[in-house]
């Protein structure tokens, strides 16, 4: 499956953003879609999932903040980010995997990212 992750871009803190993240190839239905997240000199890390039968789960720092939903007719993931805080300034990534897991390296299928810039 290929990802094609859009949507970034310069927001003030305090405002939102969504961004998408278009499947082509095969139909998300079967996949596990995550986001995650690098910031500059930082490791890569979980900010979200969605499953299967559409639960969701998210990274601590983004609880009540985020939000990750599906739309398989369309095979498109979308993260939903409000009350956006400088320090969710990162290239954040799609992702996608057999496995429900917040382990960067159990996903095998990766969008190229899309750069969030949240200034203060």
């Amino acid at each position: 499956v290929q990802l094609q992750a859009s949507g970034g871009g310069l927001v003030q803190a305090g405002g939102s953003l969504r961004l998408s993240c278009a499947a082509s190839g095969r139909t998300i239905s079967r996949y596990v879609m995550a986001w995650f997240r690098q910031a500059p000199g930082k490791e890569r890390e979980f900010v979200g999932v969605i499953s299967w039968s559409g639960a969701t789960s998210y990274q601590d720092s983004v609880k009540g903040r985020f939000t990750i939903s599906r739309d398989t007719g369309k095979s498109t993931v979308y993260l939903q980010m409000n009350s956006l805080e400088p320090e969710d300034t990162a290239v954040y990534y799609c992702a996608a995997s057999l496995s429900n897991s917040r382990t960067w390296s159990m996903y095998n299928y990766w969008g190229q990212g899309t750069l969030v810039t949240v200034s203060s």
